[in-house]
């Protein structure tokens, strides 16, 4: 393994005149389809542990989401057409000569997902799940071995640290819209999204939210929510950051053409707003454009040998341990594999380094990290890990 530490001229994200930072919440269609995908592969690795005692060869990264048609209307609208979910991945469904009904137990997963975390979708009528995960290829398979656990990719892993003021501040304000504002707002739905736009001392968030029209009577209503909740952002917001903060909601609303952002479910897949696994949120919860970053889609990988999860929260976490034991502006992690070979073994561990010291400690934390590698299946089968 070779480790290599550098320092990096680079202006700091916290001190650059620009930046952006996105995040989408978990019912944004692109969320929607890592959700599934992830719940789908842990469901398949709890199976396998539960029949053979190791978890076998599978990715499930591939769910595709295909909007419906919804008419929406205040009071309450309807579900013309149900959004399309496609399943698709590769998984072992024969093993010792016992075969696992592996489609079965994934669209099992995805209506439990679905009905778990979207309240007022229908996962029976609101939705078609299919599924066409099977076999992977041999060559790919014959890699595979949970126990010898060689990389089954020649892939990389980016990691960063500290995340930005602003960057805390998007993640924040997504949490706080679908977790504080939903429970005290029947009319917020799941689908928010968070696009932060920083410039020097200034924050613009710009966040669209999927309102709920059976508790929308009419259009003052929606009006008057919308500013409720914009004063209850920027409020909480305020507690965060001492940056002056403006915020704009749902600015494609047009009252004098009666136009709203109305949805049925809560969710903008129920017309026509298609999702795909990994064109949302890196491992982190973000979109930084600021920031280098993996183009892997962690997401449904299995948790044994895939270097595109395990590589990107290893990555994240080397960064994280050495911000919290040097004193450093930022730590930039990247990290290569070799198909075949051990992935406690990357061909390659970069360190970038902005403002600080370089010691060979450093290395020291790598090597501990990587040598963890191993425990990242058991916290990602226990929910202790989100990967979107």
């Amino acid at each position: 393994m070779k480790i290599t530490i550098e320092n990096l001229d680079r202006t700091p994200v916290e001190e650059q005149k620009v930046e952006i930072v996105e995040r989408k919440g978990i019912g944004h269609p692109d969320s929607i389809a890592d959700g599934l995908a992830e719940n789908v592969s842990k469901a398949l690795c709890k199976e396998y542990l539960q029949n053979f005692g190791y978890i076998l060869h599978h990715n499930t990264d591939e769910c595709q989401i295909v909007g419906g048609q919804s008419q929406p209307s205040f009071g309450g609208g309807v579900i013309i057409e149900p959004a399309y979910i496609l399943l698709v991945g590769r998984a072992t469904a024969l093993f010792n000569n016992k075969r696992m009904p592996i489609r079965a137990i994934a669209v099992k997963s995805a209506h439990e997902y679905l009905d778990e975390n979207f309240r007022n979708l229908n996962a029976e009528t609101d939705v078609i799940i299919d599924c066409k995960i099977w076999e992977g290829s041999q060559d790919l398979k014959s890699v595979y071995d949970p126990r010898r656990k060689l990389a089954n990719d020649t892939s990389i892993g980016v990691g960063y640290a500290p995340l930005s003021e602003t960057e805390k501040l998007t993640l924040q304000i997504e949490r706080y819209i679908n977790i504080n504002l939903r429970n005290n707002y029947p009319e917020v739905g799941e689908d928010v999204k968070v696009m932060s736009s920083r410039i020097e001392d200034k924050i613009n968030l710009t966040v669209a939210i999927a309102m709920v029209d059976k508790y929308i009577p009419d259009a003052n209503h929606y009006l008057s929510v919308k500013k409720e909740i914009a004063e209850e952002i920027l409020d909480y917001a305020g507690k965060l950051t001492d940056k002056q903060i403006s915020i704009a909601i749902n600015t494609a609303d047009d009252p004098e053409r009666g136009v709203y952002y109305l949805t049925v479910t809560g969710l903008s897949m129920e017309n026509g707003d298609d999702g795909s696994v990994g064109r949302g949120n890196r491992l982190n919860g973000l979109i930084t454009p600021n920031r280098p970053s993996s183009m892997e889609a962690p997401a449904g990988k299995n948790p044994v040998t895939h270097v595109g999860k395990l590589y990107n929260i290893t990555a994240t976490r080397i960064a994280e341990d050495i911000v919290k034991s040097y004193d450093v502006k930022e730590v930039y992690v990247k990290m290569l594999s070799q198909i075949g070979k051990p992935i406690t073994e990357p061909l390659t561990v970069g360190i970038g380094i902005v403002d600080g010291k370089i010691d060979s400690g450093i290395e020291e934390i790598v090597r501990n990290r990587i040598g963890k590698i191993h425990e990242i299946k058991d916290e990602i089968l226990a929910g202790k890990i989100r990967v979107f």
